[in-house]
């Protein structure tokens, strides 16, 4: 929970939003935000699909978001469908009809770009069937696939909130309610604009996220600058960390982005100190490998690294499990009492026994 002192919306605060279904997993209301990745196979090549969708359901990933450019990759979904655990949103560009093919093969949330998915008549047709299956549409506005002249004429944030306002009143004109928002841009002031306005104007869930970030670490810092402030502010019941990067680090940067706003944990949070000319000991190594020795552990619990005598008990001692390194040696912590001191060998061996010991205990 945000403290009051940082401006952020704590769960009081946070504006509720409607809730929706997509394939189980309910966003909006009370539910928690879920994490979401896309897959960069072929849809169409079901085993090389079907292999990254588990891949990324076992690393924590709640809705999972598949390329259909073709008929035959809206045919695939049926069979991924029987494969796979979480749900599947088949996302739509230029040619509606796919659309109506991936609700018929199964998909639980279909992805329209107001930019290019076409008339009143097509919107018309993807409504109806999903409506009659019960699948949920996401109006998905990108920066770059929105109206030149409206760009050029009000400027892309505004722009880029007119398509979405457009494309949402024919939906509902339509009598279709079953909508996911999302309004992203790779300029996070852009987004951060965009995302508030359409907060306030609707009640329907919203997808957050800052598109085409780059690189992995570059990535990194954007969407978290950008998501962070949204969600700091209750904005997103779903988000996706878009990476040119295996979509792996997708969920990992996700999962590590909410447990860091606390929103939610996810199994050890490790603490570790960035080190300087007192540090007497490998803390950069051995917290790398305790994070990794540690990453199988489910339970909810704080795990400090430390590595000098100026803050390492402090926060030793205020983690669930911990150790302060000296010289060569580490005293180790428990719920807040120091139970040894442990020469660096020993370390690893100790944290690990004693995060399991939290986690028989959940």
């Amino acid at each position: 929970m945000a403290s009051k002192l940082t401006g952020g919306a704590n769960a009081a605060e946070k504006r509720k939003k409607r809730v929706i279904d997509i394939g189980g997993v309910k966003i909006g209301g009370n539910n928690r935000i879920a994490i979401q990745s896309m897959c960069n196979t072929k849809t169409e090549d079901i085993e090389a699909t079907v292999n990254q969708v588990l891949q990324l359901e076992a690393l924590g990933c709640d809705i999972i978001r598949l390329a259909v450019p073709s008929v035959e990759a809206a045919r695939a979904i049926s069979e991924i469908k029987k494969r796979v655990n979480i749900p599947i949103v088949a996302d739509i560009h230029f040619d509606h009809r796919l659309a109506l093919h991936s609700i018929a093969c199964g998909a639980d949330k279909i992805r329209i770009n107001p930019g290019n998915i076409g008339s009143r008549e097509k919107v018309a047709e993807v409504a109806r069937e999903a409506a009659l299956a019960g699948v949920p549409i996401r109006v998905g506005v990108n920066s770059g696939s929105v109206n030149r002249t409206d760009v050029a004429q009000y400027g892309r944030a505004e722009a880029m909130l007119r398509a979405l306002r457009s494309e949402v009143a024919l939906l509902e004109e339509l009598g279709f309610y079953n909508i996911v928002l999302a309004v992203k841009s790779s300029d996070i002031s852009e987004t951060l604009a965009v995302s508030q306005a359409v907060d306030k104007l609707y009640e329907y869930p919203m997808h957050i996220g800052i598109t085409e970030t780059g690189t992995l670490y570059t990535g990194v810092v954007k969407s978290a600058a950008g998501l962070g402030i949204l969600l700091n502010h209750g904005i997103g019941n779903t988000i996706r960390v878009s990476l040119a990067a295996d979509p792996s680090e997708e969920i990992r940067c996700a999962k590590a982005l909410l447990a860091a706003l606390g929103i939610r944990r996810f199994g050890v949070n490790v603490i570790a100190c960035p080190t300087c000319g007192r540090t007497n000991v490998d803390v950069i190594g051995l917290a790398e490998r305790v994070e990794n020795a540690l990453s199988g552990i489910r339970a909810s619990i704080d795990v400090a690294v430390m590595g000098c005598a100026v803050n390492g008990p402090g926060e030793a001692r205020d983690a669930d499990i911990g150790v302060a390194g000296g010289s060569g040696e580490y005293l180790l912590f428990s719920k807040g009492e120091i139970v040894g001191k442990i020469s660096e060998n020993e370390v690893l061996d100790r944290l690990v026994e004693m995060a399991k010991e939290f986690e028989l205990e959940a």
